[in-house]
């Protein structure tokens, strides 16, 4: 997961990053099952080259695996939907400081936008609610635990988790996936990495994959909705990267799909 402000529905249980600063007794319980999540998937035996590498940001390994898919190819562009912080907990943050990449964070909260601003100058941050559709707004729920941030009113109370926190009531212009970027003058992703939670498939059911063919998507939701839209579309989940990660999945297009399946040679 990229620490991401949380959209939910069905289909997943969320797994929230929390928020920085000193532990509380509404936290002491996510940072011990995220505690306990790190030392099993870095135990996990096969992990060579990149992926036996310490990761610096993402929460868990999701910035060794991007890496290892792309070889630390230089000068990508990626999209990060439900970006959350800048630097902290992020999948995209080491490509750009790193690797030259550039690309745009999106989250529900603007509360993100001036660390945006100041640490990320090769990327572009916007406030939406990324959905199926553009115009309106929509509601969210944003938690004193920024990483419990839903537009489920539960998950953002923490109700998975024993907690019974009190989210406000936001309304978040909405936009579909393909309008910001066709806005942006974007034409080809190379990374689409979305942490949304159980409201992936309608942030998918905006985002023309066959237009802008993504080489690699991770995206943290295991419903039927998401295998079945990446299926129809010519994607296939990387399997070798499931010992590493127990929390998110990483597609890439199916060999003779149209488009080139395999990671790309490093720069």
């Amino acid at each position: 997961m990229g620490g991401c402000s949380e959209e939910a529905g069905t289909g997943s249980n969320p797994t929230p990053v929390p928020a920085t600063g000193a532990a509380t007794p509404e936290k002491s319980s996510l940072l011990e099952a995220l505690g306990r999540h790190q030392r099993r998937i870095r135990n996990a035996p096969g992990r060579t080259g990149i992926l036996a590498e310490e990761k610096r940001y993402s929460l868990f390994d999701e910035e060794l695996i991007i890496r290892d898919f792309f070889q630390d190819r230089r000068g990508g562009v990626f999209v990060d939907v439900g970006c959350a912080w800048p630097i902290n907990a992020s999948n995209t943050y080491y490509l750009e400081k790193h690797l030259d990449w550039t690309g745009i964070g999106i989250d529900a909260l603007d509360d993100y936008a001036e660390g945006w601003k100041q640490e990320r100058p090769n990327s572009k941050f916007f406030s939406y609610l990324v959905t199926d559709r553009s115009g309106g707004t929509g509601t969210f729920f944003k938690s004193p635990n920024t990483g419990l941030s839903s537009t489920n009113r539960d998950l953002a109370a923490g109700k998975n988790y024993g907690d019974s926190l009190e989210p406000e009531e936001l309304e978040i212009p909405m936009i579909a996936l393909s309008d910001l970027l066709d806005r942006e003058g974007i034409e080809k992703i190379d990374l689409l990495s979305m942490d949304i939670e159980g409201h992936a498939p309608k942030a998918l059911a905006g985002f023309d994959i066959d237009r802008f063919r993504p080489s690699l998507v991770v995206v943290e939701d295991k419903s039927r909705a998401v295998t079945e839209y990446f299926h129809e579309h010519g994607y296939e989940e990387i399997e070798r990267y499931v010992p590493f990660d127990s929390i998110n999945r990483y597609f890439q297009r199916k060999p003779g799909s149209g488009t080139e399946s395999s990671s790309p040679p490093a720069g």
